[in-house]
């Protein structure tokens, strides 16, 4: 049995070679392009990686769009998002929901617009299975880019900007995202999530008059801040934070790990022997 086992362990080895051989024989635009790992542009670093696809659901649950935005389908997303943000604001969902949450069952159903919040329905429901399905079929392509060892360009020079890949620390973007969200995903060169995620939160800010009600609060004017904030607009807040905060850290997180695969793929494949094997304890 134990002959066997050795047998096997080295017809398995002798597979493994091969198929490296073989990918390494093609082209580099092959193994780029055929199962790219990523990709480093002056406008973002995009990359795929595992993901738990009950917390892309979630994300879709949470606010349309999120999901596609921390896959890295901007476009989908930003479509979803302002799709969002149209429904909510005309049917006055939020004004529902804060006028439920304080008691007030009459006032939300008095304020809510039913004629448009029932075009939310399929669009969210799409949102949820969209993010999910999404999310497991691109595990299934990170698992195969992995196998394939497929190789990443970390640099970029562009006349418009100059992008590298190298180590970030996800405090920092943690903290970058508490201090104006959007500005922890700059910090990992996203710029599309970026300048939407602080856009949108700018605009949230102005129209539900936050810094106002901070200013007031600070002088302890309770009243005058309750008076002054506009729930229509401040109750997206919590989700833009959250968002902004979680996705930040799994992307520098990811981020460092698609570094470390870029530079550990180069170094094998110039420095390490053909022959190299580690011993097996």
């Amino acid at each position: 049995m134990k002959g066997r086992s050795i047998v096997n362990r080295a017809i398995k080895n002798t597979k493994m070679k091969v198929c490296k051989m073989t990918e390494k024989k093609q082209p580099t635009q092959i193994r780029t392009r055929r199962r790219p790992k990523g990709s480093v542009t002056p406008v973002t670093v995009n990359f795929i990686h595992l993901r738990t696809p009950w917390v892309i659901a979630w994300w879709s649950a949470s606010y349309l769009g999120y999901a596609y935005m921390s896959l890295g389908s901007y476009i989908k997303g930003f479509i979803l998002i302002f799709l969002e943000a149209f429904i909510n604001v005309n049917s006055k969902l939020n004004l529902g929901i804060f006028y439920s949450v304080t008691g007030r069952f009459e006032m939300a159903k008095q304020v809510v617009d039913l004629n448009w919040l029932l075009f939310y329905v399929p669009i969210y429901i799409f949102s949820i299975w969209g993010g999910y399905r999404l999310a497991v079929d691109y595990n299934k392509y990170s698992i195969l880019a992995d196998r394939e060892d497929s190789a990443v360009l970390p640099v970029k020079i562009s006349s418009w900007e100059i992008v590298l890949l190298d180590k970030r620390k996800p405090w920092m973007a943690v903290a970058l995202s508490l201090l104006a969200p959007g500005l922890g995903h700059l910090y990992t060169h996203r710029v599309p999530t970026s300048f939407y995620t602080l856009a949108w939160w700018m605009f949230i800010s102005y129209k539900g008059q936050l810094f106002t009600c901070i200013h007031l609060t600070a002088m302890g004017d309770f009243a005058g801040a309750i008076a002054v904030a506009d729930p229509l607009w401040l109750i997206f807040l919590p989700s833009v934070y959250v968002f902004s905060i979680y996705d930040a850290y799994v992307n520098t997180v990811e981020y460092n790990k698609l570094f470390e695969q870029e530079q550990k793929r180069f170094l094998i494949d110039n420095y390490q022997s053909a022959d190299f094997s580690i011993s097996q304890q």
